[in-house]
């Protein structure tokens, strides 16, 4: 992934932050950190998981992510398969550039499922072309194999592939067979196939040695069934054009080794994923605990009185009465004693 001086990460990266993230710049706290799951809102297979973890780790190398699910995996909704914890903004900033790569080539692993599917029980194998998009060959065709699909030829590099416009070029049969040999001789593990469009091209292709595929281009299914049995062994015979997933099972009921899909890279729907932050606890500050209060403190119980105390207290209280008793009878003695009656007058 990191081997060529600009690869498409980085591309992806360069043409969504340019100059920076206005917004993760001005609108999230500095240093908060957050954790976020990639989570699969529809079904399918996976496949990106390891491009969209590669996207968090260019924006930001100190962020923890972790695939929780591999390429090929066939996921349900609410699958999450990918996690990533710390820089909120750096999270933010990755977010869409992820999520694009994974929704793009996990879309092409599912309709490669699907393709499988429909031709299982027979011997066709399902092929990829080179109808990709332009910078992504490499990633969609590893979508392809995620979704049990197989890879036809990279590029123009790795396969000898004769198609119609060379042939309209003026290639007779001699010329052809002597060029075949040549590139052979030179290229010995380099496989060679030929594009045929009729069923009599395809018979005289058949005399031809050093052909290892035929390429039966918008052929009927009659002209398939009949160029399948005039096939020598030691060639296969590859099904191309007008396929979809209604003629799919037909063609490979014919007996042709493999199917090639334009449509698996080029028409292939987005799968939805969504990046979810996961909500963060909030820590309520433990409070002081209160100081135990004090006990009050507990009377000294009232001693009972002894029995020396109760005669004296008895007697203090009649000396009292006593006390007060005479001091009436004086006053009142007094008092009798000195007043006269205002008519008594007294005796000359």
């Amino acid at each position: 992934m990191r081997t060529r001086k600009k690869d498409i990460i980085e591309l992806a990266l360069a043409e969504d932050i340019d100059k920076g993230d206005l917004t993760a710049k001005w609108f999230t706290k500095e240093g908060a950190q957050a954790s976020a799951k990639i989570v699969a809102r529809q079904s399918g297979v996976l496949a990106g998981v390891q491009v969209a973890a590669e996207v968090f780790k260019r924006v930001d190398d100190s962020l923890q992510v972790e695939e929780t699910k591999p390429d090929g995996f066939a996921f349900s909704k609410g699958d999450v398969v990918l996690t990533v914890q710390g820089s909120a903004a750096s999270i933010l900033t990755a977010e869409r550039t992820a999520l694009n790569f994974i929704q793009r080539l996990s879309g092409i692993a599912t309709i490669t499922s699907t393709y499988v599917e429909a031709v299982r029980g027979t011997k066709a194998v399902i092929l990829d072309t080179r109808k990709t998009t332009p910078g992504m060959r490499l990633l969609e065709k590893s979508a392809v194999a995620a979704g049990g699909g197989k890879n036809h030829r990279m590029g123009l590099y790795d396969m000898f592939m004769v198609k119609d416009n060379h042939l309209a070029a003026g290639l007779d049969l001699p010329t052809l067979q002597e060029m075949i040999d040549r590139a052979r001789a030179a290229n010995p593990r380099i496989r060679v196939e030929l594009e045929a469009d009729t069923l009599d091209q395809v018979k005289s292709f058949f005399l031809l040695r050093g052909v290892d595929v035929m390429l039966l281009d918008n052929m009927p299914l009659a002209a398939m069934r009949m160029a399948v049995k005039m096939c020598p062994p030691e060639i296969q015979l590859e099904a191309s054009g007008n396929v979809n997933l209604e003629t799919v099972r037909a063609i490979a009921e014919t007996g042709v080794h493999f199917i090639s899909v334009g449509a698996l890279t080029h028409s292939a729907p987005s799968v939805d994923f969504g990046l979810d932050f996961v909500p963060q606890k909030i820590v309520e500050p433990t409070p002081e605990p209160m100081p135990e209060p004090m006990p009050e403190p507990t009377p000294e119980p009232i001693p009972e009185p002894t029995p020396e105390l109760k005669v004296r207290k008895q007697y203090a209280r009649k000396a009292k009465s006593s006390r007060k008793s005479s001091s009436r009878e004086s006053v009142e003695s007094r008092e009798i004693g000195e007043s006269t009656p205002q008519d008594q007058k007294p005796v000359g």
